[in-house]
């Protein structure tokens, strides 16, 4: 149930005018957001609960994905399912993408049988899957071409943030758009950032995903070289906490196990952020760093420490498994 945000105060007769203008105004906003017709292509462990997230918040949802399995729990959910993604976006006001790399997200927006034919001209896109800058500005200029708004808008928190609805979004695009996405972000997630313009919240989050890969792998070599030594991984953690080596990874996502409950490193590494999706974001973040000449000799490291543990057959572990990169044999 949505807060009285109208209630006139009391021995207030002087502010009432004022008070049923504001009231009226809050309420045609309200409703203008309830009554949005929105699109969510991509149901996927992100996806499926950001569209869950956004029917919650009161707005009429039109999903599509390549899962049945996946179109049959948000239908049970209230959303409409379409068998085609024309089908789901023919009458939507914004479109909600959330698709694994650029390429699928191109494909979706300006393939021959692209969304971008069947959006309705003044239509708001919001991707919110983690691409390439380029990929994102070459999608952005196509839709204006049409008259269709567009922002890039990744994500950070997890699935566990997907769920909760505190998922950080990092938004490229205009001022306009960024105002005009917002109201939508905000029944997905708790932190909206405005990056820049076209492409920048592309990497806002390639920058943020490169650091905590180097502090995960950082984390994962102190914690074993302290076990090594006959340190109870339990103690180090609390003294690095209260010391110069507090970071995010060891406060709140443990890499070694038995550490923390409720975390991947306690429940076999499964569920998370996982490796191949880390390593995929450590890719982007190079190609980035070459277009623009930057120097990042830590992310390059990083990248190769989770590709190479990737193509040990932990692909679809959670990343904090760098940890076992680290574990002697035997132990």
């Amino acid at each position: 149930m949505r807060a009285n945000l109208c209630v006139p105060l009391k021995n207030k007769n002087k502010n009432k005018n004022k008070n049923d203008k504001d009231c009226s105004a809050t309420k045609r906003q309200q409703e203008e957001i309830e009554m949005t017709a929105i699109a969510f292509i991509g149901l996927g462990n992100m996806g499926g609960p950001m569209a869950a997230n956004l029917l919650k918040a009161g707005h009429q949802v039109n999903v599509f994905d390549l899962s049945q399995e996946a179109l049959s729990v948000l239908a049970q959910q209230g959303a409409t399912a379409c068998q085609s993604a024309q089908q789901c976006v023919t009458n939507a006001d914004v479109v909600v993408t959330m698709l694994p790399a650029g390429k699928h997200v191109e494909f979706c927006y300006l393939s021959q049988k692209g969304i971008i034919h069947t959006m309705k001209p003044g239509a708001l896109a919001i991707d919110s899957s983690t691409i390439d800058k380029a990929t994102a500005v070459k999608v952005a200029t196509a839709l204006k071409e049409k008259g269709i708004e567009f922002v890039d808008a990744p994500v950070s928190g997890g699935v566990a943030g997907a769920a909760a609805g505190t998922l950080s979004f990092m938004v490229g695009g205009s001022e306009q758009e960024f105002g005009r996405a917002r109201p939508v972000l905000e029944a997905m997630g708790k932190n909206i950032f405005h990056a820049g313009g076209h492409g920048a919240g592309q990497v806002a989050k390639v920058c943020n995903n490169m650091l905590l890969s180097i502090l995960m792998a950082g984390t994962a070599e102190a914690l074993q070289l302290g076990i090594n030594n006959d340190l109870d991984p339990k103690v180090l953690s609390e003294i690095m906490l209260k010391s110069s080596g507090r970071n995010w990874t060891l406060e709140l996502y443990n890499p070694c196990p038995g550490v923390q409950e409720n975390v991947p490193s306690s429940n076999d590494y499964q569920g998370g952020f996982m490796v191949d999706l880390m390593a995929k974001d450590l890719g982007l973040a190079m190609d980035c760093a070459l277009q623009s000449q930057s120097t990042t000799p830590m992310g390059a490291l990083s990248r190769n420490l989770f590709s190479l543990h990737a193509n040990q057959g932990n692909g679809t572990l959670d990343f904090s498994s760098i940890f076992k990169m680290y574990e002697k044999e035997g132990k």
